[in-house]
């Protein structure tokens, strides 16, 4: 047999304890489409068809119908079926899986580990302080259920439909920024805060936890009322932050709040702190300090506060899942729960 090029092909010789009939009724048995397909080829081969003809039969070209009658001659009928590539070989060994499947269906103490549930990148640094392994949390994706995330309804100026900038009451921010800077001795550096407040009570939420597929994971919930209130802000640009505890929401918890942040700005520097446009932060008897510059946001638009976004977080992993024995211990776990954020700026 000559090829394309001139070369002499070698003819594909085939095993001999199998025949034309033998192999073509093996296909026939086979539930898998692409090995039916290339039994039938090898069926043509025995039957005296020519390398071209036998791999036209089978939809293939003469090399790839060479490779299968080698498979073919090495494992049998068996060897025209595909396999699954076996992958990269496994960090974990099968003893250190089982041992992070335990731990996950044990659940989570959070004096030890720190957490009300288990994430990925919890999983992936407890790994590591265990084994020694480093794992990406990224590499786990496909294996986990997104957390559920409560929708807010889009600010009057940040709907993508518009894309206007946000206007404040006295102007776009920019603007306002540039005005208050006017009003401040020169050379005063300004720093951009966040304000907002949580309660959190002994009627908490239930997180989303793992579990084996079919099953249904329970979590302590409460049903009493009583609950104190976090008040927190943060300053991203320097990672700073300033949170107390009050047992209520109202002008005086805030003026104490205010004094914290003052407390927190650095000396020459002046803060602006944005925040919603409730009646505690825009009352007459706000005692503002003279480092800080209330700048109210937009109504109806939570998603401009990243403090938000630092709530979800705390009750997702820290205060969630819980039983608060009394004020006493919502205020303790409350102080846990924002020291540790603060301190992982």
């Amino acid at each position: 047999m000559v090829g394309p090029e001139g070369f002499a092909m070698p003819a594909i010789a085939l095993r001999q304890d199998y025949d034309a009939a033998r192999v073509r009724a093996l296909a026939r048995t086979s539930r898998d489409a692409r090995q039916v397909r290339r039994l039938l080829a090898l069926a043509a081969v025995y039957d005296g068809a020519s390398r071209r003809e036998a791999a036209a039969a089978g939809g293939m070209d003469r090399q790839i119908l060479r490779d299968w009658a080698l498979r073919f001659n090495a494992e049998g009928p068996d060897g025209p079926i595909d396999r699954q590539a076996p992958g990269p070989r496994p960090k974990l060994t099968p003893e250190q899986l089982a041992a992070v499947v335990r731990l996950v269906e044990d659940g989570q103490i959070l004096a030890i580990h720190g957490v009300v549930r288990w994430r990925l990148i919890d999983l992936t640094g407890w790994i590591h302080e265990e084994y020694g392994v480093s794992l990406d949390p990224a590499d786990w994706a496909g294996s986990s259920r997104r957390s559920a995330t409560d929708a807010c309804p889009p600010g009057p100026d940040t709907t993508p439909r518009t894309r206007r900038p946000w206007r404040p009451s006295s102007g776009i921010f920019p603007l306002r920024v540039q005005e208050i800077r006017e009003r401040l001795p020169r050379r005063t550096r300004l720093e951009v805060w966040f304000q907002d407040e949580a309660r959190i009570d002994q009627k908490n939420k239930l997180t989303r936890r793992w579990a084996r597929r079919g099953t249904r994971p329970s979590a302590p919930k409460d049903q009493r009322t009583q609950s104190a209130y976090l008040f927190g802000a943060i300053c991203p640009q320097k990672g700073t932050a300033a949170g107390l505890v009050m047992p209520y929401c109202d002008t005086q918890a805030m003026n104490a709040h205010l004094a914290e942040i003052s407390a927190q700005v650095e000396p020459g520097h002046h803060a602006i702190l944005l925040l919603d446009q409730a009646w505690w932060h825009t009352s007459q008897a706000l005692e503002t300090p003279p480092n800080i510059t209330l700048l109210p946001l937009p109504a109806k638009a939570p998603e401009l506060n990243p403090v938000e976004n630092l709530w979800q977080f705390l009750r997702d992993n820290r205060l969630s899942s819980r039983i608060f024995r009394n004020y006493a211990d919502i205020v303790d776990h409350c102080c846990a729960a924002w020291n540790t954020i603060a301190d992982q700026p």
